[in-house]
């Protein structure tokens, strides 16, 4: 039988009556393997069968999503949905009815609406047909037991879900960069390779100060790839910073399990980080040579409450005035905090002249922190040995695959077009990682040594440039690369505050 594309309205009831019938048959296999038996080849076979056994019968089109019963957004859904509107086939057949939806209310629009195009819907192991009221009536039935079907499950994962994280199991789900899940004990194990870029993440964020798209551009320069095998971004490094998982802890819901598996990152370095983040949050304060006005912003707490001190601005009859002020008393006001404004004009002005007469004068603080440096690169070594042998079997891993690229173009099973895009990328590869290797290797064969007193006059004698005829932004940039915090500690008779700032590491 044949149909107008124009056809709407109810059902004929003589649909089946004639010899041809268009048959459009729609498959879906549920994204919860452990709860769907179904699979695509087995729906298929029993549809083809069932088609088989109806004179007149013919199969025209096929559907099938990979995706979930909850949402009608399905790419072949869509498609079988449109087919039918343009009177592509007389009847639209489904292995069971919580293949087309497990949603009440979504079956019974994808009903309607194929009932205003004249499409008859069918199951192939459930005896309804949609051409008659009663077998409406039957399928919405169907879909109602569908949903509750759907509902109960999402109660059981979940309640397993809590169960799981309440005895420090991995609750399933993509697993966290650095670690793997072992399939036996269901637990978070370390996965050697990716650990060395987490451990790495934390330290360029905290102890070199890049920002979050700096530190993506040096994990990608040095020829890291995030967990899809693609390049780093400032989005993938602010997801790894804030995640508990790497004290060892684990949450879901409102259960929280520590020590559930070895953690990456040490308390006091994790703590940092938040700190940092907290800082350049909303401002991004701390981006060097930020063309904020005010030289500290994010490196001033105020000493009462802990908070921010932001930049202000108070315009007198002659001039506008600069003040740094607690952020609690900005934003609400000084029966929250009264710690008094500090004029900024002349704390940027005092702590650039006190970094001119530090590296002058403090040479005991510099050999100080050379020590620690020194201490820090000993410390270190063993995971920059760490990154070197990754590096260095990623290296290998990468010719291997140009070999194979090559052998295959050679014996004439791939498309020079093919090849030479691939063989473009993974050169590219091999060079950012030659180029990290030997970083690795020098920094293992570099120890921090203290600079020259000679050196230090020479440093010091830039910040004088720099304060008495720099510009604003190099100021900024000064401060953004040498301090990395300023402690308020009282009243000053000259300049009406006191302070002192802790040099960058």
């Amino acid at each position: 039988m044949t149909r107008s594309k124009a056809t709407t309205g109810r059902i004929p009831a003589d649909i089946f009556s004639g010899a041809d019938v268009r048959v459009g048959t729609y498959t879906r296999r549920s994204t919860d393997d452990e709860h769907q038996p179904y699979s695509i080849d087995a729906q298929d076979t029993r549809l083809e069968s069932y088609i088989d056994s109806q004179p007149g019968w013919r199969h025209v089109a096929s559907y099938s999503d990979d995706a979930s019963g909850a949402s009608v957004e399905r790419p072949d859904l869509q498609r079988a949905l449109a087919a039918a509107k343009a009177g592509a086939f007389d009847v639209l057949l489904v292995y069971r009815v919580d293949r087309f939806s497990r949603n009440l209310r979504d079956l019974v629009t994808l009903l309607d609406d194929l009932d205003r195009v004249g499409v008859v819907f069918r199951s192939a192991t459930e005896p309804f047909d949609t051409s008659t009221p009663m077998g409406r009536m039957h399928v919405q039935m169907l879909g109602m037991f569908a949903q509750f079907e759907r509902d109960t499950i999402i109660d059981r994962v979940t309640a397993g879900m809590e169960r799981k994280a309440a005895q420090g199991k991995w609750k399933g789900g993509k697993r966290p960069y650095g670690y793997r899940v072992d399939k036996t004990t269901h637990t978070l194990v370390i996965d050697d390779t990716e650990a060395v870029v987490v451990r790495m993440i934390f330290d360029l964020y905290t102890r070199k100060r890049l920002g979050a798209r700096a530190v993506a551009a040096e994990l990608n320069a040095r020829g890291h790839r995030a967990s899809t095998g693609r390049e780093w971004t400032g989005h993938h490094v602010l997801r790894i910073l804030p995640n508990r998982t790497y004290l060892g802890e684990l949450t879901f819901r409102d259960v929280t399990v520590t020590d559930t598996h070895p953690a990456l990152i040490d308390t006091a370095t994790f703590d940092h980080a938040q700190t940092v983040l907290d800082a350049r949050g909303e401002s991004h304060a701390h981006r060097a040579a930020n063309s904020s006005d005010y030289l500290l912003t994010g490196r001033l707490r105020c000493p009462r409450c802990g908070r921010a001190m932001v930049g202000t601005r108070a315009t007198g009859r002659h001039r506008t005035y600069r003040y740094y002020t607690c952020f609690t008393r900005a934003r609400y006001d000084s029966d929250k905090c009264n710690f008094t404004r500090l004029d900024a004009d002349a704390v940027d002005t005092a702590l650039l002249e006190a970094l001119a007469k530090f590296y002058r004068t403090r040479h005991n603080l510099i050999d100080a922190a050379i020590t620690a440096a020194q201490q820090r690169h000993h410390d270190t070594s063993s995971d920059t040995r760490a990154e070197l042998a990754t590096v260095t079997a990623e290296l290998a891993k990468t010719q291997q695959s140009v070999d194979r690229y090559l052998a295959a173009f050679e014996n004439g099973t791939l498309e020079p077009e093919l090849v030479g895009g691939r063989l473009t990328e993974l050169r590219s590869k091999t060079t950012q990682l030659l180029a990290r290797r030997d970083q690795l290797t020098e920094s293992l064969a570099s120890v921090p040594s203290a600079p020259a007193p000679a050196t230090l006059d020479r440093i010091a004698d830039h910040i004088v440039e720099i304060v008495t005829s720099g510009n604003h932004t190099q100021s900024k940039a000064l401060i953004e690369t040498l301090v990395a915090h300023v402690k308020i500690a009282g009243p000053d008779a000259e300049s009406g505050f006191g302070a002192r700032f802790v040099p960058a590491p």
